[in-house]
């Protein structure tokens, strides 16, 4: 089942002439609008919060963390092949970016709740 999530239509600040004078913005918009501005590519924009909690959190997949677990242990005992010595770097590699990921996640979430703070 596929959530769709709506934003509310922009609100405009306007003065008595007609003229709009400014904008009023969710928490956010005004977060991502930071995020943006502030040049910090290391910044996961576009992301909730519960979505950045969900991805700081996330886990390796236990069927390749258990094949990660073979393939290092086969990898003390000098038995891997070309093959699987590959198959131990793709697997390798992969927990490399989702450490990124994760670490980027953390980083973003503690910057909005510092400018949550302000």
């Amino acid at each position: 089942m596929e959530t769709t999530v709506t934003r509310p239509p922009v609100q405009y600040l306007i003065e008595e002439s007609g003229k709009r004078i400014g904008v009023v913005l969710s928490w956010a918009d005004y977060q991502e609008l930071c995020a943006a501005r502030s040049g910090d590519p290391e910044l996961l924009v576009g992301l909730s919060d519960a979505e950045l909690e969900v991805l700081a959190d996330g886990m390796l997949a236990p069927r390749l963390q258990k094949r990660l677990n073979h393939l290092l242990q086969l990898n003390r005992e000098n038995a891997l092949d070309s093959d699987t010595k590959q198959e131990l770097d793709r697997l390798l590699e992969q927990v490399d970016q989702m450490n990124v990921l994760k670490a980027r996640a953390l980083y973003t979430l503690r910057c909005r709740r510092g400018m949550a703070e302000e």
